[in-house]
């Protein structure tokens, strides 16, 4: 397409975003409505919001790419994100009565209030924040590039400026809005994108003809081979159970009920969505078996549209990209000044100073991840490489810690180190790499088995979850503590 047409579409589009950020959050007064809406989002928002997260750089352009290459395992990638949105519902959505600001203030709650524990996850979700957010910008640029012939490197810090302009400005309530609406062009731009594709190669019978015979087999196994299969299916589905951006969701929402319907929705959806980057995958590598980077397959497949239909394809395109970049820069910023402020400070943030504070956060964590995404252009690589290694303790340490009244800080301490070690050593070796695909499988168990067994040894945390509870909201709420809490122990266990 035109690549002035498209440039011109992107910069209404993004004018649009700034202003409806704007619009929606001329009335935020504090540190909460900037970070978390008012906690009050009603199911339709929660609902919108979380399905452009979902729908992110590599259930778009990786899963199309991975399509491209491998067939119906391009499906993988939305199966584990549905499943692991499903279970975020069903396990996790009861947490919201809680009133937690971030993930680390959830796991310290499972560990008796622990401060090391806080500390380290949350330093941890910060990073993987900063590493997801590197992801989105990069799948953007790589849209941005494509369509209008802009060097790499400048279009990764237009669209970086692209999205951090409506954040800045209007906080989560510019990013749920933003998002809802972006949902709605991806969902209409990748089912016309779908069709059209199949249309434009002559028919579901010519991709078939074209592909390889196993790459047709039920999520491509027989080509995968079906423990890397389950390992990328599972390493997409530990993303969302263990990423801070869905967490924020739950303690944003208006109550327990509302979440879980919105969560449930967008599973579903998000299943029916998953077919649509594969049979486009399939339909581009009909088109053109030689990219040589598969990464390109979905706009590569845009080329055949006529200009008006291209800008819509590709808005999509980025719409699925920004809006999930927006959701980990609020979520990264949320861990800064309730977690990485109190670390260094020893106290939560000035009321009248939360915004502004926010607002310089912001620019700095997306800064950051600009600066990691100018490393990197291969995105499915990236996600699983650093969910493997930052995100498998994480999962571990928030299922044993909902469901096991006796795990421990020192067990999750384990879980968090052991699914590090694990996953570092399967990446730099390629025969396990090639056995399991990523190293989700292997870190997860290991960090599982090492989690328990350490917790079983060590005494149980002296604190009851209530006490624990209590704790954790006189501190976010700036009350003085009746019991100094040193790293790794509880009140009692000091009084």
């Amino acid at each position: 397409m035109n690549s002035q047409v498209f440039l011109i579409g992107f910069i209404i589009y993004a004018l649009a975003m700034i202003w409806i950020g704007w619009y929606v959050s001329r009335n935020q007064k504090n540190g909460d409505d900037f970070l978390l809406g008012g906690r009050s989002l009603p199911m339709f928002l929660t609902l919108g919001s979380t399905v452009a997260t979902m729908v992110g750089t590599g259930s778009s352009m990786g899963a199309v790419g991975f399509g491209y290459s491998n067939g119906w395992a391009g499906m993988l990638y939305g199966v584990g994100g549905a499943i692991g949105i499903l279970l975020v519902a069903w396990l996790f959505a009861p947490v919201r009565k809680f009133r937690f600001m971030t993930m680390s203030e959830e796991l310290s709650y499972y560990t008796g209030a622990s401060h090391l524990i806080k500390n380290i996850v949350g330093l941890l979700i910060f990073i993987a924040s900063i590493g997801w957010l590197g992801a989105h910008i990069l799948g953007g640029s790589m849209y941005l590039s494509w369509a209008t012939g802009i060097d790499m490197t400048v279009a990764k810090i237009i669209i970086a400026l692209a999205f951090a302009i409506y954040v800045v400005i209007g906080g989560y309530s510019a990013v749920v809005w933003t998002d809802t609406i972006q949902a709605l062009i991806l969902f209409f731009g990748f089912i016309l994108m779908a069709i059209l594709a199949v249309i434009h190669v002559g028919g579901w019978s010519a991709i078939t003809s074209a592909m390889d015979p196993k790459a047709l087999s039920l999520f491509a196994v027989d080509k995968l081979g079906v423990i890397p299969a389950f390992s990328l299916a599972m390493v997409i589905g530990v993303g969302v159970l263990a990423t801070p951006s869905y967490r924020q969701r739950i303690y944003s929402g208006k109550d327990v009920s509302s979440v879980r319907r919105s969560f449930v929705y967008t599973g579903v959806l998000y299943l029916f969505f998953s077919i649509l980057p594969a049979i486009i995958g399939m339909a581009a590598f009909t088109m053109n078996p030689n990219l040589q980077n598969s990464n390109y397959a979905f706009l590569f497949a845009t080329s055949f549209l006529p200009s008006i239909l291209g800008l819509v394809v590709l808005i999509a395109g980025l719409s699925a990209t920004m809006s999930s970049a927006s959701s980990d820069a609020i979520a990264a910023v949320a861990i800064m000044m309730r977690d990485l402020y109190t670390m260094v400070t020893g106290k939560m943030p000035p009321e009248h100073k939360a915004i502004t504070l926010s607002r310089w956060m912001l620019v700095f964590v997306i800064g950051l991840a600009l600066i990691f995404a100018l490393t990197s252009n291969d995105i499915i690589s990236y996600i699983t490489k650093m969910i493997s290694t930052l995100m498998s303790g994480l999962f571990i340490c928030s299922i044993l810690g909902r469901f096991w009244l006796r795990f421990n800080w020192q067990g999750a301490l384990t879980a968090l180190l052991s699914g590090a070690v694990v996953s570092i050593v399967v990446l730099i070796n390629d025969s396990w790499m090639g056995f399991w695909g990523n190293p989700c499988v292997p870190s997860v168990l290991a960090s599982l088995v090492c989690a328990v067994v350490v917790t079983l040894m060590t005494p149980a945390s002296k604190m009851s979850r209530e006490e624990a509870l209590e704790m954790i909201t006189r501190e976010r709420e700036g009350q003085p503590q009746t019991v100094a809490v040193p790293l790794g122990k509880s009140a009692t266990e000091n009084a």
